[in-house]
């Protein structure tokens, strides 16, 4: 069986990386033991898991009760409505560069999985929206993008429900003279990439995404720079681009191109591919690094038969699956005993869920190809990227050595003191009188679980030893992100479906 998986040259014993190849069957034939998973009830709740980010006026079919109003008059302070959108993680910040990017991820789920969702699929188009509309407020004013909303500072120096919320909520924008072609290229890339979830749902609205999307691309590549240059003290070190704006710029034209089939984008791609750095460290996918995304996106195309032009962005791609493959992997890419993908840092899911989306979307691409990837002595069948991609999603859900679910309400054990403001206060409902800023300290210092369930949450997960403290000061391992879950909800699409 894992012949088909894994494609060896001859046979085993000719491959020259034996403990590699060892490693890498082991995981296969763990995860092909363990327990079955109800990957529907994880797809339905890791779509839920956004309702409860939500910030702005809640709508009447709000599933997630314990929830209220919030943040209703943000962007006041600039004469402006920004009011909705997502907090990102445990906090009440709208930081505009991670929810751009949940947006993408969550809008590229449909693309590619929509159709295994069932019923699932108009809560996950729902999910996109309410990323979107807000979007489409932020970027209202031409040649300005509102990136943030809330002084991060006061933020974290409180422990507040968003429906108490009293601190700050100062707001923060890019513009001619104070560029950020990072955030600005995301932004036009999650509404590139949601025009596309809305092209036969709803035709108006889809036009008039493009249309904003076309508009943010032009600022954000007319005005070149960095927005943690040009906004430091207020996003840096919450979001600050590390990886430099030339990747979201890259990546922004692929959305658009995908999105509208304008040559001017095709070209864009192909004069810049090298000037914009296109396959510059690829053994990473997230909110602050493209590379990986751009070259799996783009060889969908070249994998289809449809764009040879775009070739040498198949031969970076491949190159980015042998840098995660276990046994193979680039130093700055672990696995635990455990067998879970960990990358130095905070909130390792996000590495985990993110780089198993591409294993997965690459995956479909190759088998339309009928393609493996060559790793040097050996190669990855689309079978074997699959099985790899199924380990990781495996492992979140309960397949590890605590045999712990890190999917909050998943399972019979999960994590019960997530650092998360909302849902570790009680509840408006449960205590109508407000909670101010220091009084919620002994809540978060509590070792009590927290009163609020906040369904189908994904925490940091577990550290480079499979070992978890579901404690909220520890809040790189107990903090959900809207960014671990976006690219889950494809994943979880399509195991709910073929497993």
């Amino acid at each position: 069986m894992a012949r088909n998986l894994l494609c060896l040259p001859g046979n085993v014993s000719a491959f020259r990386a034996p403990l590699a190849a060892l490693f890498l069957l082991s995981l296969l034939f763990h995860s092909t033991s363990a327990a079955t998973h109800d990957y529907h009830d994880a797809l339905r709740k890791s779509i839920l898991f956004f309702e409860g980010q939500r910030s702005g006026k809640l709508p009447p079919d709000q599933r997630l009760k314990w929830r209220r109003d919030s943040a209703l008059h943000d962007g006041s302070a600039a004469g402006v409505d920004l009011s909705g959108g997502y907090y990102d993680a445990g906090d009440n910040v709208k930081f505009g560069f991670p929810m751009a990017f949940t947006t993408t991820l969550l809008a590229w789920s449909v693309i590619d999985f929509g159709r295994t969702m069932g019923p699932e699929l108009k809560n996950a188009v729902r999910a996109v929206k309410w990323g979107s509309d807000y979007l489409l407020k932020a970027t209202a004013v031409p040649d300005v993008v509102f990136v943030q909303v809330g002084d991060p500072y006061s933020d974290h120096n409180c422990w507040e429900r968003p429906e108490d919320m009293d601190t700050s909520r100062a707001v923060y924008k890019i513009d001619k003279n104070h560029p950020g072609s990072d955030v600005a290229g995301e932004t036009a890339a999650a509404l590139a990439a949601a025009s596309i979830v809305f092209r036969s749902r709803d035709p108006a609205y889809s036009r008039f995404l493009l249309n904003r999307a076309v508009r943010v691309f032009e600022f954000a590549d007319r005005h070149r720079g960095a927005y943690s240059a040009s906004l430091h003290h207020a996003v840096c070190p919450f979001y600050c681009d590390v990886n430099g704006f030339q990747d979201e710029l890259l990546w922004g034209a692929v959305w658009l191109h995908k999105a509208s089939r304008r040559r001017v984008y095709r070209e864009y791609i192909v004069k810049n591919e090298v000037v914009l750095r296109a396959g510059d460290t690829i053994n990473e996918f997230g909110w602050d690094n493209k590379h990986a995304g751009i070259n799996v996106l783009i060889s969908k195309e070249v994998l289809m038969g449809k764009a040879d032009y775009f070739e040498s962005f198949t031969q970076n791609a491949d190159e980015f699956i042998c840098s995660i493959l276990p046994g193979l992997s680039h130093p700055q890419v672990q696995y635990s005993p455990g067998g879970l993908i960990f990358k130095p840092g905070g909130s390792n899911m996000q590495h985990v869920t993110s780089l198993s989306f591409l294993l997965l979307s690459y995956s479909n691409y190759l088998s339309h190809a009928n393609k493996n990837v060559p790793c040097g002595e050996t190669s990855a069948s689309p079978a074997f990227l699959k099985q790899l991609a199924k380990r990781q999603v495996d492992y979140i859900l309960g397949d590890n050595p605590l045999r712990m679910s890190y999917m909050v309400g998943y399972g019979a054990r999960y994590p019960q003191r997530i650092h998360h403001r909302g849902s570790s206060l009680p509840s408006v409902q449960a205590h109508p009188a407000r909670i101010g800023c220091k009084a919620g300290s002994r809540y978060f210092l509590s070792p009590n679980p927290n009163p609020n369930l906040l369904v189908g949450a994904v925490v940091g997960g577990p550290n480079s030893s499979d070992a978890f403290p579901d404690s909220r000061p520890f809040f790189q391992e107990s903090e959900p992100t809207t960014y671990i879950n976006a690219p889950l909800v494809g994943l979880l699409s399509y195991f709910s479906a073929h497993y």
